[in-house]
């Protein structure tokens, strides 16, 4: 099948690349131009620009959409102009499945921007004739992952923690080659067209578990007093001083930490049964890789 990845040079994209490369004939679509490699295409374009994304989808049969614009003052507007242009140009071109990375725990009442930007995204995604398969996923656990690398950073760079409520919330993280055998996996599969799939690692914890489990791994113990005055945008701004993520990710994501993100059905196992990577050893492989 010929297959274009949207946000091919992120995290997810590029190891996708190389997993989809090997069966099919993949198109990599930045905003950047960059060399032919390992058998994908590059070609440039802007998930807002309609004339482009014209261009690179003619010819497709699935498209990745792994794109987002946190960082920037208003993502929201932009993550919804971008979601609309891209199903609006797939109709067009004939797109037969739009396949969506997007995050557990956007059914909450009480969403962050984030999290609400990745539900309504997703709507409008699935907002044309192309259906639209849907993976929503935690904490990626791997070498890229801000939310995973903003962690660690706290447990390299802080011997001693006041840390928020949201270290209490629960959640399954999921390793990284687990997240592409799915996103893959899915590719052309009749049963996954149309459907919101929830994907998660084997093993549910809160994040300040997480926190003592990564700091096991790197042989420290912190000391962590967790208080209820820490606001998402207190703490966003805390993690700007000791993390190397910039307050304007920092923010979304750590708004995003006081929503559960646990999968609360399992049909993609049923769908695609590989075998979970569990969470201490794809935590070691990501911080063999930061090293």
């Amino acid at each position: 099948m010929n297959v274009a990845v949207f946000g091919a040079s992120g995290t997810i994209g590029r190891p996708l690349l190389a997993e989809l490369a090997g069966e099919h004939h993949v198109v990599a679509v930045s905003r950047s131009d960059r060399p032919d490699t390992g058998g994908v295409t590059w070609k440039t374009a802007n998930a807002t620009d309609g004339d482009s994304m014209a261009r690179v989808l003619e010819g497709v049969d699935v498209a990745y959409y792994l794109v987002h614009s946190l960082g920037s003052a208003d993502f929201e507007c932009e993550d919804l102009r971008a979601a609309e242009t891209t199903a609006r140009e797939a109709e067009r071109a004939g797109v037969k499945q739009l396949i969506y990375l997007g995050g557990l725990g956007d059914d909450s009442a009480d969403l962050s921007p984030h999290l609400r930007s990745r539900r309504e995204t997703g709507k409008r995604l699935a907002s044309t004739s192309v259906p639209v398969t849907t993976l929503r996923a935690a904490m990626v656990i791997g070498h890229g992952s801000a939310a995973f690398e903003t962690i660690v950073a706290l447990v390299n760079r802080l011997p001693a923690m006041v840390m928020p409520r949201w270290v209490a919330t629960r959640t399954q993280p999921v390793a990284l080659p687990d997240v592409i055998a799915y996103l893959s996996g899915v590719c052309g599969l009749e049963p996954a067209l149309g459907a919101d799939l929830d994907v998660g690692g084997p093993e549910v914890m809160t994040y300040r578990e997480m926190i003592e489990r990564i700091a096991r791994i790197r042989g420290k113990r912190p000391f962590i007093v967790e208080v209820p005055v820490l606001t998402p945008r207190i703490s966003s701004l805390w993690l700007h001083l000791v993390t190397p993520v910039r307050a304007g990710v920092a923010r979304p994501l750590i708004e995003g930490l006081r929503n559960e993100t646990v999968a609360r059905d399992d049909r993609i196992r049923r769908l695609l049964p590989i075998e979970l990577t569990p969470f201490d050893v794809a935590a070691r492989t990501a911080l063999s890789r930061l090293e």
